[in-house]
């Protein structure tokens, strides 16, 4: 092989190419630098002296399936201007490293396609090596965030196992990007965001939550001028929460044993929007006969439908109009389950108005959230959670599979 093959296959750059070695299925490059090249570590000045040598070998691109490497003596060097004994640096290969740069970036090309695993049996390495690597170029990547640019943001937090081990994710609405990870949940996991996002002066629009009075805390008192969204997910899920608790009432205060079966199993269809109902299931017929039985039951239920229309008028007086209205009906329907999401509808009206003024929702965030589940159950879970959080990062970026 020649030398500026060597160079142009592996990247090793300033080396004479000395030696091939074909040994126990390995291939070795024996290489030998330059003197007039050498300087000091510390001052770069060429006024140095040979203290010796450490032979080095360094794991590089494969050739074939054959594992390759590059071996050389590396000087150690005494400075005559500043008078430090150093070992000289490597130009192809990272200090304390034993791969060369060429085999770090193919590393990281086969992890587009590849899990940890897979790449360390495909290039013979231990599993940690190729996790390092990965690791060092996403913190070099993501060490700093800029958070200067944000206008609208989403805030949820997703379990990550068990015994409540909860992150608490913010994701840029614009970019679909995760801009910061916490840990736990509530207003504490979000203390060093408000931290950073005050020293990056960025100016928050919009925020899109859930109705966690910590969340709805933490973004009035941290972000007083942005509007706060909340997402229509998790209203009409809280409403659904509170009819499913009315069926069970239903239920069990029902004397009639016919009563009580034909209430059996409707939970799900209460739940269902009317477009989804499986007519060759009788499910349409199955809801009608356990609304006709039960007028409460059947009032939560058409409410729950006139509900799903706030968010879908043409504009927001129109909007505003509706929800006052189903607001003053459920308050005088006498249904204590209704009273109840009427008062809760009333104190956070603004909230859910303020869709028309900035049309965002937690559901990119609710997206990302699922990826990361994914990206953990591939990775049948992280010993380091510091790398699972720069994973997480980078979901973003992904073209491919999620893999780990």
């Amino acid at each position: 092989m020649s030398t500026s093959l060597l160079y142009h296959a592996f990247g090793v750059r300033g080396y004479t190419l000395v030696s091939n070695i074909f040994e126990g299925g390995k291939v070795i490059f024996r290489i030998k630098g330059r003197r007039e090249d050498l300087r000091c570590p510390v001052c770069k000045s060429r006024d140095v002296i040979l203290r010796g040598s450490n032979p080095r070998v360094y794991r590089t691109l494969p050739i074939g399936r054959k594992p390759t490497y590059v071996s050389l003596d590396v000087p150690r060097l005494g400075c005559n201007s500043c008078g430090a004994v150093r070992q000289a640096c490597v130009p192809f290969a990272e200090s304390r490293r034993s791969y060369t740069r060429s085999f770090e970036r193919y590393v990281l090309a086969l992890s587009k396609v590849m899990t940890i695993q897979d790449i360390a049996l495909h290039l013979n390495v231990s599993w940690d090596v190729v996790k390092d690597i990965q690791k060092r170029n996403l913190q070099e990547k993501y060490k700093r965030i800029p958070l200067h640019g944000l206008r609208e943001i989403a805030i949820d937090e997703i379990s990550i196992g068990r015994g409540h081990k909860y992150l608490t994710v913010v994701l840029d609405l614009d970019s679909g990007a995760v801009v910061f990870i916490g840990d736990g949940k509530g207003a504490d996991a979000l203390r060093p965001f408000w931290k950073r996002l005050k020293r990056a002066r960025a100016k928050i629009w919009a925020v899109a939550i859930d109705m966690s009075p910590a969340y709805i805390s933490a973004v009035r008192n941290n972000l007083p001028n942005a509007a706060i969204v909340f997402d229509r997910f998790h209203v009409v899920k809280l409403f659904n929460d509170k009819l499913s608790q009315l069926r069970r009432e239903m239920y069990r205060e029902a004397t009639e044993l016919m009563h009580k079966k034909v209430l059996k199993g409707t939970r799900w269809l209460l739940l269902k929007n009317p477009e989804n109902l499986d007519d060759t299931k009788k499910e349409t017929k199955r809801l009608q006969e356990a609304l006709k039985i039960n007028q409460p039951l059947a009032t939560a239920y058409y409410m729950k439908e006139d509900l799903r229309q706030v968010w879908e008028q043409k504009s927001k007086r129109a909007a505003r109009y509706l929800l006052f209205n189903w607001i003053y009906y459920a308050e005088n329907s006498g249904i204590r389950m209704l009273m109840q999401m009427a008062k809760t509808l009333a104190a956070y009206s603004e909230e859910i108005l303020n869709y028309y003024d900035y049309p965002i929702s937690t559901g990119p965030l609710e997206g990302t959230n699922t990826k990361i589940r994914v990206l953990q159950r591939q990775a049948y879970g992280f010993r380091d959670t510091e790398f699972f959080k720069l994973k997480i990062h980078a979901l973003h970026e992904a073209k491919f599979k999620l893999v780990g």
